[in-house]
């Protein structure tokens, strides 16, 4: 047998097979049908994806927005921090001027013991100081920083013995002090609170 009829028989053949075929119609319909359901799957999954992560974003910003402490603006070259509306920020010989009569001082019983004097406290806006410890008359000088900050020195006195008011121990003592109204104290370096004056009327 020749290629010839080699090639015809085979020919036959596969002629047969195809008309034992039965026709499927709609084939090429179907394939793009699939395909573009595919895509329209393919779209939806990623607009899911997408407003998943928008939501997750949005959720994310309102957490951190509720941690963050809320903080009012603050103009540049000030501080954050109110002073009280009664303790004095700012200190001055001027602010602190005036008669002072001792309420509490650390280490003293009682302050209301028989004395031939009262014992008060002056303090002058021009950095010195004057008074009686209740026996004596006492002066001085001083300085104060606008923070408090502040040393006093004790000068010549007389030292008659009584129940004295020790003024000149706080005063040289004392390295701070806070104004608050009409009371005026005074602490050491350790932040001690050494006595308490109230201002005299």
């Amino acid at each position: 047998m020749s290629n010839t009829d080699l090639e015809d028989d085979l020919r036959a053949t596969l002629d047969r097979a195809a008309a034992s075929v039965p026709p499927v119609t709609g084939l090429t319909e179907r394939a793009t049908t699939g395909a573009r359901q595919a895509q329209r799957r393919t779209w939806i999954a990623s607009g899911a994806a997408a407003v998943a992560v928008a939501a997750i974003a949005v959720v994310g910003f309102n957490l951190a927005g509720k941690d963050a402490p809320s903080q009012s603006p603050v103009a540049a070259g000030t501080t954050s921090a109110t002073p009280s509306a009664k303790v004095q920020s700012q200190l001055s010989p001027q602010s602190v001027a005036g008669t002072w009569r001792p309420v509490e001082m650390d280490g003293l019983k009682t302050l209301k013991a028989a004395r031939p004097e009262d014992p008060v406290l002056v303090l002058l806006p021009d950095g010195t100081w004057n008074g009686s410890d209740g026996c004596n008359g006492l002066q001085g000088t001083y300085t104060i920083g606008q923070r408090g900050e502040f040393t006093a020195t004790v000068g010549p006195q007389r030292m008659v013995g009584c129940e004295n008011v020790p003024h000149t121990g706080v005063l040289k003592t004392a390295r701070r002090v806070a104004l608050d109204a009409d009371t005026l104290r005074f602490f050491a370096a350790d932040g001690r609170q050494l006595a308490s004056y109230a201002r005299a009327r």
